[in-house]
């Protein structure tokens, strides 16, 4: 039985359901009333002619069957070896550089007959749409990172407690490939979320051009839709990568969608595959995760013949900066005044490290990292030391000091102690333990230097005393002392005596009997 015969009434309205409604080949065949191997045919047909629609339906019954049915194979041939060149399209137009009309050019020396650049971008622009993947062809291959932290936490539990501790789980995604990381970590704090995003550029073997974060205060110090302030660590870890901190838009989820995505995803093919698994170490926890991750990055796109893994080793990677050979410096940042004695005071560290006496009593930056510590003075270093965690320590630099002041630097303890000793037993008692009780040599030379210039101004006898009142007291202090000479209280010893004259009898005067 020959094929009946199709109204061409049906095919016009077919192809204006797929290419004017955007009707999906199956839909528009059922409205129409055709079978789905017909209507699909019939729309082969037309998008291997290289007529527009608006054309097409503009010829007669008899025109328009003999067009589509005309040399199809020969149209069919043509179509079917562009589109197998669209993947890798798709792949090539991910290079620098790479646009569609080179492509084209390409394609017109090896297919001389194949089709004008208008129809050659036409079908690939509809090929393109009907692929279900959410990936954009402006996305360059070494252009972006991605990164940011899922909503949801993970948890480990302790083995030896039960106490369960949820931690903050990292994503981040290279726009071009979509080749992913994820990794689980304490906190969302600055000391985190530099290590973690770190960890995710040695994973990628390479440097992108671009980090784009979300508007968590550990990347981004003050959102703003026009000029966002990038957190000063932050922002130095970019400067030792080579790479620029692009801080997505707030309320813009858009920003970073493969971010989104991506998180999504991790949901899916990572959470839900471990939802039943308990975990008791962080360790752990990132090795299921890095395990997951590797079956979602080698799983093939959907509609395409390659992973996230093959575009990323065939692509992206060739594309990424080199890394440095250290690691980042974990870099801190803070504001203190110069002391008088021209110091500057590490908080964390409890420790005083010295600037040119010219800046005393201004305010400076100090940015510390775990080895060095460098001061600044209107963007302007100033000095730099070697890391020293010893709390109430000083460390200095000879030459900071004013020239007036240089020559303290000549005073050993010895020198002070030969000197007390030539004023007596109780002078060099005090003047030792001065100096064994003084956090820095330099404190305890100052305190010495004024004790025994007291001597000078007052009688060695009541120098001595006063000496002697100090370490029976305990005070053993510059100010102390002096205030002992000036007010004379050493004399007062004779009158503690009279404390231990038993008192007379009287009524009226209760003992300790009283108490019990």
């Amino acid at each position: 039985m020959g094929s009946k015969k199709i109204e061409m009434r049906k095919v016009r309205e077919l192809l204006q359901l797929k290419f004017e409604l955007g009707l999906s080949a199956r839909e528009a065949a059922t409205r129409v009333g055709l079978g789905k191997t017909s209507a699909s045919e019939f729309i082969a047909s037309f998008s291997a002619s290289g007529l527009s629609l608006k054309e097409v339906l503009a010829f007669s019954d008899p025109e328009l069957s003999s067009i589509l049915n005309q040399n199809k194979q020969t149209y069919n041939r043509r179509y079917q070896y562009l589109l197998g060149k669209f993947s890798h399209f798709e792949i090539e137009l991910k290079r620098t550089g790479v646009t569609l009309h080179l492509l084209w050019m390409e394609y017109q020396e090896q297919a001389p007959d194949g089709y004008a650049y208008s129809q050659f971008c036409y079908h690939f622009y509809q090929w393109r749409k009907v692929q279900k993947v959410s990936m954009h062809i402006e996305h360059k291959a070494g252009d972006k990172l991605y990164v940011d932290y899922t909503g949801v936490k993970h948890s480990i539990t302790n083995p030896q407690t039960g106490e369960i501790t949820e931690y903050e789980v990292f994503v981040g995604v290279l726009g071009s490939s979509q080749y992913a990381y994820i990794e689980a970590v304490a906190t969302q704090t600055k000391s985190d979320w530099v290590h973690v995003n770190e960890n995710a550029l040695r994973f990628f073997g390479g440097v992108p051009r671009a980090i784009v974060p979300d508007c968590l205060k550990s990347a981004v110090t003050k959102a703003d839709k026009y000029e966002p302030v990038i957190n000063e660590t932050f922002r130095d870890f970019g400067y030792h990568y080579d790479t620029t901190i692009l801080p997505a838009r707030a309320l813009h989820p858009k920003d970073k969608a493969l971010a989104e995505g991506f998180v999504l995803m991790a949901y899916r093919r990572i959470y839900a595959p471990l939802r039943n698994r308990i975990f008791y170490s962080l360790a752990e926890l990132n090795e299921a995760f890095w395990e997951q991750l590797g079956k979602h990055n080698q799983m093939h796109f959907q509609g395409r013949d390659y992973s996230r893994q093959q575009l990323f080793e065939s692509i992206e990677q060739p594309c990424l900066k080199p890394l440095p050979v250290a690691c980042y410096d974990f870099k801190e940042y803070m504001t203190t005044r110069v002391q008088y004695n021209h110091y500057a005071h590490l908080k964390p560290d409890k420790h005083y490290y010295s600037v040119p006496f010219q800046y005393t009593g201004k305010t400076v930056l100090i940015s510390f990292t775990s080895r060095l510590i460098e001061i600044y003075y209107q963007n302007e270093r100033i000095a730099s030391h070697i890391r020293n965690r010893t709390p109430y320590g000083y460390t200095f630099i000879e030459e900071h000091r004013p020239a007036a002041h240089q020559f303290v630097s000549e005073w050993t303890p010895e020198r002070f102690i030969r000197w007390s000793e030539k004023i007596g037993p109780e002078a060099k008692e005090v003047i030792s333990k001065v100096l064994q009780s003084k956090a820095h040599p330099e404190q305890a030379y100052q305190a010495c230097m004024g004790i025994l210039k007291l001597e000078k101004k007052y009688p060695a006898g009541d120098f001595l005393k006063a000496c002697k009142k100090a370490m029976e007291t305990g005070c053993i202090t510059y100010r102390f002392i002096g205030n002992t000479l000036k007010n004379k209280t050493f004399l007062l010893d004779a009158e503690e005596e009279l404390k231990h004259i038993p008192i007379p009898f009287h009524e009226n005067i209760r003992g300790k009997e009283w108490y019990n």
